[in-house]
């Protein structure tokens, strides 16, 4: 079992806040961790998809109430938006006697309509915590040889049963059964009508296009549809938290920018089940192989970045361009270069950027173990490292 980095934020924020929010993809491990944190804590569990423990919420604040010594953990809250004014009443109640942090752990699956919902009733009630794939740090911590695993992640990307499956076709299997899990029950739960082979298309067109400047009209054409339609698409998926928009950096600098954003598909193994990339060989001779990298170190360091921090890509009309730009509050930005080899020249649009952005540090991040200096302005770091740098500047 891989240790979460995850778990021990949320134990900090029970202590700091009445209620917390884990959002995360299904199958992320949001549950494996409410567990362990259920088995130090008084606590009682309740799985909204489970029509046994659904009906002890006949009269939820009856019930509530009754647990006001522990711990309650909802899995699958989005499943019943009825609870989060009740559970606003419940958490007001608890504060006036006193009682104001760690009272409530809540699970989802969905960004946009749980954050609505809950956002309604909770404001200021509750602390929401996003949990990605495994990151190469925790394989950092679990493996002896994190440069050898590191691309079995790459591979089968970061969901715990897909990356510890047995073998490769093991590993894919697993990752198809999600996908049609997603197209067939989970997506039509969320009231989206949308055919299931129309967003199976989608959503392969958008594994294709990783790493590509946004460009909807491309889409619709493809599909048959109208812009608004895959704008819909688009939104849906990454309110699922399946894919990411990753947003240009812009400011008045004089120079011509490009206003759309990059899309990835969030976790790479998703990717090659997609594309039905089987072997680490297929993934390296496959047309697809430096869009995959970009994008598996591009989820990597946004699962990574505090609060604070925010992540952007940079490219202007006359070349300039940077893969991910990560803005700091208190500093000068960082300019991050993705190679997947380490003999790769950096290009003449990266000094350009960071030149433009005036970048506190230039990053080239690779696939190899070793932290060196690249050149005299810019240092080479492995993809954990660059994720352990950004924590210890997140201190």
């Amino acid at each position: 079992m891989i240790a979460r980095r995850i778990e021990k934020i949320v134990r900090e924020r029970l202590q700091q806040a009445p209620g917390v929010v884990l959002l995360g993809p299904r199958q992320t491990g949001k549950t494996t961790i409410a567990q362990s944190i259920a088995e130090s804590v008084p606590s009682v569990y309740l799985d909204l998809e489970s029509e046994l423990d659904v009906a002890k919420l006949r009269e939820p604040e009856v019930f509530l109430e009754s647990m006001s010594d522990r711990l309650v953990i909802l899995d699958e809250i989005h499943r019943v938006p009825g609870l989060f004014p009740i559970l606003r009443g419940v958490i007001d109640r608890a504060r006036r006697r006193g009682e104001k942090y760690g009272k409530f752990l809540l699970l989802g699956s969905a960004s946009l309509e749980l954050l609505r919902q809950s956002g309604e009733s909770l404001a200021g009630r509750v602390s929401y915590i996003e949990l990605g794939g495994i990151d190469v740090m925790e394989l950092s911590a679990a493996y002896d040889a994190p440069h050898t695993t590191q691309d079995e992640l790459w591979l089968r990307g970061g969901f715990p049963d897909s990356l510890l499956s047995e073998s490769d076709q093991q590993s894919l299997q697993w990752r198809m059964d999600l996908i049609r899990t997603y197209l067939e029950r989970e997506i039509p739960q969320f009231g989206a009508r949308i055919p299931s082979e129309t967003l199976r298309r989608f959503w392969t067109m958008l594994a294709h296009h990783q790493a590509g400047v946004l460009n909807n009209a491309m889409f619709a054409r493809s599909l048959g549809v109208d812009v608004k339609t895959t704008s819909r698409y688009l939104d849906l998926m990454v309110d699922l938290l399946l894919v990411r928009r990753l947003q240009p950096w812009h400011a008045n600098i004089g120079k011509r920018l490009v206003r759309s954003p990059k899309v990835y598909v969030r976790d790479s193994g998703l990717v090659h089940a997609l594309l039905k990339i089987n072997t680490l060989g297929d993934l390296l001779s496959h047309p697809i192989l430096g869009a995959s990298w970009e994008g598996f170190v591009i989820e990597q360091v946004m699962s990574t970045l505090p609060d604070h921090a925010q992540g952007y890509f940079y490219r202007t009309s006359g070349g300039a361009e940077i893969d991910l730009v990560i803005v700091w509050p208190d500093q000068a930005p960082w300019a991050v270069e993705i190679k997947r080899s380490t003999t790769s020249h950096v290009s003449r649009g990266f000094h350009e950027g960071c030149q433009d952005l005036k970048a506190g540090r230039a990053i080239v991040v690779h696939a190899g173990p070793d932290a060196y200096p690249y050149s005299e302005s810019i240092e080479a770091l492995p993809v954990a490292g660059l994720l352990r740098e950004i924590v210890r500047s997140a201190i």
